[in-house]
């Protein structure tokens, strides 16, 4: 399975919505370098599939708040991806991202209450079909990049 890289995004503060930006530095045992959620754990990196910002975008998940745009990083995912399932993964498949690779530590993410994501668009999709990894070997993600499953 092979999909690619649409958008990599960073934060600087935790509760709100990512920024794309050029390129992220994948770090063994840390996540992206600069962002807010680098830390050791079981969510150092976070991938949405830009098909689910699509369907939200359309109206089939959440009604967006007037005003809101709906665009990769909205999610406060690290990487958005395009046509690979990522719904489909499993805990401990692995992923590579150019020389980077990742091993799949979350499906979903647990929301104990409404987060500013949640209040912002209506919704949030990430608790149904984001993913958390952790950077297994390091290096550079980019717009454009192929992904595939180890």
């Amino acid at each position: 399975m092979k999909g690619k890289v649409v958008s990599v995004n960073v934060s600087e503060k935790k509760g709100m919505a990512k920024r794309p930006v050029n390129s992220l530095t994948l770090v063994p045992g840390l996540g992206v370098a600069g962002d807010a959620h680098a830390a050791p754990g079981d969510r150092q990196v976070s991938l949405l599939m830009n098909e689910s910002i699509e369907r939200a975008r359309s109206g089939a998940e959440c009604k967006i708040n007037d005003g809101v745009e709906l665009i990769p990083g909205s999610y406060a995912e690290n990487i958005t991806t395009a046509g690979i399932d990522l719904c489909e993964l499993k805990l401990g498949d692995t992923l590579s991202i150019g020389a980077a690779r990742l091993r799949v530590t979350k499906i979903g993410k647990e929301c104990p209450r409404p987060c500013s994501i949640y209040y912002k668009l209506g919704s949030c999709i990430m608790p149904r079909e984001g993913i958390f990894c952790e950077v297994l070997v390091g290096g550079e993600a980019r717009l454009g990049d192929e992904i595939t499953i180890d």
